[in-house]
């Protein structure tokens, strides 16, 4: 039948988180706990809370694992006291939508996919309200799915296959767009989409089906 919809990853593919979740509001709010926190060991902080992130063996949403990696991050940063406490705070905030801003490469991009009469979809291992999210930044999109909602998280098969469903499209008719490799990628190809990486600070060279910005979506999809 073709392309019939197109599904997207939010964090990182669509949205970026803005300054109040980065290095300074990572210092901002740790003084409001009594922390002090140095923005520039946020990155190292960061990549080394994801090297020890694990995930619930069933991929069930599990909020709290959040919670430890964003304190590992504040305890990387030289966080030392009621880090616990201040990683709550921190972790709610990524629930709102005003705290992100969409990459500028997303709105001609919806356009177009839109113009070729493509059904969207957003897809997240999120606890954020994904309808207020999309009424706060004026996207126009036909489903959205949370792993908050649904339960489990990409890449369980399950929550490609409610979007699927929420979409009313097969396997074979949807592209997954998103920047994660296990959870995006593969996980998509597993129940038979078609998947492409977006790899905005060119970390995966070697991966087929790869793209730096939204605008090459149209031609890799075959509409232009």
């Amino acid at each position: 039948m073709g392309l019939r919809a197109v599904v997207f990853d939010v964090d990182f593919t669509i949205a970026q988180p803005g300054p109040d979740l980065g290095p300074e509001g990572y210092r901002r709010l740790g003084r409001q706990h009594g922390l002090e926190l140095e923005p520039a060991c946020y990155d190292d902080a960061r990549r080394a809370a994801f090297a020890t992130l694990e995930r619930h063996p069933e991929l069930e949403h599990d909020e709290e694992i959040w919670i430890l990696f964003t304190q590992r991050i504040i305890e990387g940063m030289g966080g030392v006291g009621d880090t616990y406490a201040c990683a709550v705070e921190m972790t709610r905030a990524w629930e709102h939508a005003h705290h992100f801003d969409l990459f500028d490469d997303v709105p001609p991009t919806l356009d177009a996919l839109r113009a070729s009469g493509l059904k969207i979809g957003l897809l997240s291992n999120t606890a954020r309200d994904l309808h207020l999210f999309v009424e706060h930044h004026g996207l126009a999109v036909d489903a959205v799915l949370t792993s908050r909602s649904h339960g489990k998280t990409k890449p369980h098969e399950g929550i490609f296959r409610h979007m699927l469903e929420l979409l009313g499209v097969a396997p074979g008719d949807a592209a997954m767009v998103g920047d994660t490799i296990e959870d995006d990628i593969e996980g998509a190809r597993a129940v038979g989409m078609t998947a492409v990486l977006v790899d905005r600070e060119g970390r995966h060279p070697d991966v087929a089906d790869r793209i730096d910005d939204l605008r090459a979506l149209p031609v890799v999809l075959g509409l232009d």
